[in-house]
């Protein structure tokens, strides 16, 4: 944790919570306002967990908290405290002593390996990227017809500065046998009823070896927040959430793919071009879910904003890939008839948001809707209409805002 304050504030609260020891049973304070959001069933109650502002409550068991979506308008940097949480499994960790924790390097390697979080500090090169993590799910609410799953809007991603050291490295220092293939992951989460798979994620080695796959103990200048892996959790820049695993204590090199439940089974899409289907069918072959497609959102307006005519208006917002790098935003002020290009902002990295925006002056009267698009490196962009898979990952659709003109 930052200090000794901010742990004893955390366990603290925990306490006052509800929580019971690893139990997972973590129970949040201060519900009050909503946020409704624009589909079936969308009221969201806005609650307060350990070290984190209000979010949007979607489950309390496991805790899966989603980003009130204003907070991305703020900057391209998402604080930690407004920062989602998703988890797969009930009995998360609420106490860790980063002083006693170990993370085990084992399987296919010369030397195993016991890694302390100052282990690591010290021993290791440290190294920061700028990367999105983003939940295979986000957005899955918007789903027409609707699936399963969590009915999530778009906040279940966020924009961070992760420190930590390269997977390369540590796997390097252990040695890695000849017949390495993958590079699973386990964390500290587990299930609370046996039959209940433990989430296990691996990675093919070639990818680990590039270099981009951290181990990351700090989270935009602090330690991780608790609900957000501390003290060291696995991040896998492009690709989505479901690969970064909290708590990670155990690195198991292997000799063949994984192929556990959260594998083969969970966290796969139709094996097709935009990884779609009709909706109402089965998909013929899956494939493994793995990098994100291209994203770009406005922040500045919501729906049913009013925009006074005659008066210059900026449109803001953010957009990112998996990795290519945002080359071109579009934003279209007459629902898609024409496009213009917008002014791109800064470049934190090919992994990171690209914030973007565009000045025009509004004309005309009623209603508008006001869409934007993103194209990365290479040429990939967004479709104009949703696709459809049935587990809900991965939309990218271009979005609307639909705005008001006032005199």
């Amino acid at each position: 944790m930052p200090n000794s304050e901010t742990r004893r504030e955390w366990l603290r609260r925990a306490a006052m919570l509800g929580t019971a020891g690893m139990s997972g049973r973590l129970i949040a304070a201060d519900e009050g306002d909503a946020i409704e959001l624009p589909f079936a069933n969308g009221k969201r109650p806005l609650v307060k967990f350990p070290q984190k502002r209000e979010l949007m409550l979607v489950t309390r068991r496991p805790p899966q908290l989603e980003t009130p979506f204003p907070i991305f308008n703020d900057g391209i940097i998402t604080p930690n405290d407004a920062f989602f949480v998703r988890y797969h499994l009930a009995n998360i960790p609420l106490k860790i002593d980063d002083a006693t924790f170990r993370c085990e390097v084992r399987g296919g390697v010369k030397t195993p390996l016991s890694l302390s979080i100052e282990d690591l500090k010290k021993n290791f090169e440290q190294v920061e990227i700028t990367a999105v993590c983003q939940c295979s799910g986000n957005s899955r609410g918007f789903f027409t017809p609707r699936v399963g799953g969590g009915q999530l809007g778009n906040g279940a991603m966020g924009n961070a500065k992760w420190r930590g050291v390269r997977l390369k490295d540590v796997l390097e220092k252990a040695g890695l046998a000849a017949e390495a293939k993958q590079v699973s992951f386990n964390g500290l989460d587990k299930p609370a009823v046996e039959k209940t798979p433990d989430f296990i994620k691996s990675l093919d080695l070639e990818q680990i070896m590039a270099g981009d796959v951290i181990l990351a103990h700090t989270m935009n200048g602090e330690p991780l927040p608790m609900l957000n892996g501390f003290p060291l959790r696995v991040v896998v820049p492009g690709y989505y959430a479901t690969y970064w695993v909290k708590h990670v204590n155990e690195i198991t090199v292997l000799s063949e793919p994984l192929a556990n439940f959260w594998m083969a089974t969970a966290y796969r899409i139709p094996n097709t071009e935009g990884a779609c289907i009709e909706p109402g069918t089965t998909p013929k072959s899956t494939v493994p879910i793995s990098k994100m497609n291209v994203r770009s959102f406005i922040t500045s307006h919501g729906d049913g904003a009013n925009i006074k005519v005659g008066a210059p208006v900026t449109v803001r917002g953010v957009a990112f890939d998996g990795g290519e790098g945002i080359k071109e935003v579009q934003f279209s002020a007459d629902g898609g008839k024409s496009w213009s290009v917008a002014e791109l902002g800064a470049d934190a990295g090919k992994y990171s948001f690209r914030e973007w925006k565009f000045s025009f002056t509004p004309a005309g009267k009623g209603s508008l809707a006001w869409k934007v698009r993103a194209f990365n490196r290479v040429g990939q962009s967004q479709p104009l209409e949703p696709l459809w898979n049935p587990a809900g990952y991965m939309r990218n659709v271009v979005e609307t805002v639909n705005v008001n003109l006032i005199s």
